[in-house]
């Protein structure tokens, strides 16, 4: 009997809103403060965006969602260069900022590595975002197009140098 697998039933899209609500267990520091207002992850970041951004909850679930997305592909490839543009930088620096959160991400995302964040003050502008939505789109992410595309040109300009940084 032969058998032949169809690639295109194995496809699979990542969830980033399953991904953060994962590194909930590894929660170490504060728990306190992040998990007694009985929030997912997924929501408390959410709601923390609403709070420091003016911004319909949509958009924020949309910035947060590319955000674990860039975040976890930087943490698992830290071989291939990736940069984001303004919009989901805000998701990014949000997950940074919640500090027992992003320990948490680092413990199960970079094999318990802290990944730092060390930007340059110049910007990139050589299509580095529009390649780092292809290349997590190749790691099962369904990116938010639109949100790429409006920075397309104009990336973060993150250290690229240091294999423990983004």
């Amino acid at each position: 009997m032969t058998v032949i697998l169809d690639s295109a039933s194995l496809t699979r899209t990542r969830d980033p809103k399953g991904l953060l609500n994962a590194v909930q267990p590894h929660i170490g520091h504060l728990s306190v403060n992040v998990l007694d207002g009985g929030m997912s992850l997924w929501d408390r970041e959410v709601a923390l965006l609403l709070r420091d951004h003016a911004m319909v909850r949509d958009m924020a679930e949309r910035i947060l969602g590319n955000a674990v997305m860039y975040t976890i592909g930087c943490m698992e490839h830290p071989e291939v260069h990736l940069g984001v543009g303004k919009l989901v930088d805000i998701g990014v620096h949000q997950l940074i900022l919640d500090t027992p959160v992003w320990w948490a991400l680092c413990e199960v995302y970079n094999e318990g590595r802290y990944k730092h964040h060390a930007p340059f003050v110049e910007r990139r502008r050589d299509g580095l975002c529009l390649r780092t939505a292809d290349f997590l789109k190749s790691i099962g992410f369904a990116v938010d197009e639109e949100l790429w595309a409006i920075d397309g040109t104009d990336c973060s300009p993150c250290d690229n140098k240091v294999p423990d940084s983004h």
